[in-house]
């Protein structure tokens, strides 16, 4: 039987393979769709955000853009004139009618998760793992417990997870970190193989997607 650290170490080496493989074959649709971003919507074609990572240490997590260059305008004005989009912010942590997106192609994007696709750079780097717990922005993870944060900083942060495979958007954001954290207390690299053979179904099927 393996060793929670050999398993690590394989998990490891899948993690590369795997993602130079992905990065492969899809880096012509992240190209493609980058290009018609940077056509529709003024603006660079790719977004960068600092989010927390293994250990606490911060990394630049990347995405196709898929909102307009104005969203951090447009979000503080809808959070002061309508009720209704703070509560579901402040449940869920994001939007199912979201006018930030960028017309056409955002809603898209995100749907079939195409926009995450440049993480697998993230992924080749060691700032992620192709299954973890979601990266989430440095705010929410600030007002977390501190054993959440504690539990969270032990592991990369994945680009596929439990919450993936098991609601995607249809989550709120208790729900989400309840399988943050059944995660991280359970893992194995047989829990590992699951959600990445669930992950193509949950994305096809846009199960729980905006």
């Amino acid at each position: 039987m393996l060793t929670s650290k050999q398993q690590a170490v394989i998990k490891r080496g899948l993690d590369i393979v795997g993602a130079a493989s992905l990065l492969v074959l899809t880096t012509p649709v992240i190209f493609s769709c980058a290009l018609l971003v940077r056509v529709i919507s003024p603006g660079p074609a790719f977004f960068r955000q600092l989010r927390p990572g293994r250990g606490g240490q911060p990394f630049a997590l990347y995405k196709i853009r898929t909102m307009g260059t104005d969203a951090d305008l447009v979000f503080a004005r809808l959070m002061r004139t309508d009720p209704c989009a703070l509560k579901e912010w402040e449940t869920y942590g994001r939007l199912a009618e979201d006018p930030r997106l960028i017309p056409r192609v955002g809603r898209l994007l995100r749907r079939t998760s195409i926009d995450e696709l440049p993480q697998l750079v993230n992924v080749l780097r060691g700032d992620m793992s192709l299954v973890g717990p979601r990266p989430l922005p440095s705010a929410v993870v600030e007002g977390l417990p501190a054993m959440a944060i504690e539990a969270r900083e032990t592991v990369r942060p994945g680009l596929t997870g439990l919450w993936q495979v098991l609601g995607r958007s249809d989550l709120d954001l208790s729900q989400l970190l309840t399988l943050d954290e059944a995660y991280v207390a359970n893992w194995s690299l047989a829990l590992d193989v699951q959600i990445l053979l669930r992950t193509p179904v949950a994305v096809v099927c846009r199960r729980g997607a905006y």
